[in-house]
Formats: C-alpha cells, sequence, structure tokens
C-alpha cells in the first residue's frame, strides 16, 4: 500500500496524467480504439497501483476523453472498476493476492497459480464487456 501511494506521487509530480491526456488526444475520432487503449492503460496500471489511487489520479484524466469520444461515462466507470478490481488479484503486485498468500500462509506463487485460472476468465469477460457493450448498458436501462 505504501508503495503504491509513493507511486502515486511520483506521477502525479512528474505530471504524467497531462502527458497521457495529450497522448490520447488524437485518438478521440475512434473510440473503441480509444477504449482499448484505455482499457490496456488501466491494465497496466492497476497491476502495479492500488485502487484508489488508480481511480484518483486517471479518472480526471480520462473523463473527459471518454465524454469527448462519445464513450458512455457510467459504461466507461464500471470498466474501470471492473479493470481495476481484477488488477488487484493480478500479479506482480496484486494487493489482495499478498493479502491472501498472508492470512492463508501460502507462499506467493501457489497463491498465482491458484488465482491464474480465475483472472485469464475475467480478463476473457472484460474483453467481451468491451466488445459487446450492451451486455453493461442495457441492463443500467431496464432498471431505469
Amino acid at each position: 500500500m505504501a508503495s503504491a501511494q509513493v507511486s502515486a506521487w511520483l506521477i502525479t509530480i512528474a505530471e504524467l496524467p497531462m502527458m497521457v491526456s495529450d497522448l490520447l488526444q488524437p485518438l478521440v475520432d475512434s473510440p473503441r480504439l480509444l477504449f482499448i487503449i484505455i482499457m490496456v492503460a488501466i491494465l497496466i496500471v492497476g497491476m502495479v497501483m492500488d485502487l484508489t489511487p488508480t481511480v484518483l489520479i486517471l479518472t480526471p484524466v480520462l473523463m473527459p476523453l471518454v465524454k469527448e469520444a462519445g464513450i458512455d461515462p457510467i459504461y466507461f466507470g464500471v470498466m474501470f472498476i471492473i479493470n481495476c478490481s481484477i488488477d488487484l488479484i493480478t500479479p506482480p503486485i496484486g494487493n489482495v493476492l499478498n493479502v491472501i498468500s498472508g492470512v492463508a500462509k501460502l507462499k506467493f506463487d501457489d497463491a498465482v497459480r491458484g488465482v491464474f485460472p480465475y483472472v485469464l476468465v475475467l480478463y476473457s469477460l472484460l474483453v467481451v464487456f468491451v466488445f459487446i457493450p450492451d451486455l453493461i448498458i442495457l441492463p443500467l436501462k431496464w432498471i431505469n
């Protein structure tokens, strides 16, 4: 957790969020490609940072791009949280995975082996949700 907070601080000081925003701006005309790149970026960042700093740092940077590209903000938010949640059990950091291995008195490698099939299924579902957004958007519309 402390390393995630230090990483978040360093990322903010280095103005990395603004650089990412400037880098992704040309992709606003291609919403699907922009969304895929954002999901991959969240995947990478989420693997090394905790959920809260990831959300607090990336949301203000990415949300204007998402809105400008015409991506549903609710859909983006749901996908963002799903992606970050999966990252919590994904090595190399896997904060929840560390806690599980500590509580169960397992080696970290054994915990990784045990959770690996589930991580593959979860990332497969994430890919399906990226290419079929109605799976997330339609149930929300049914509620209203």
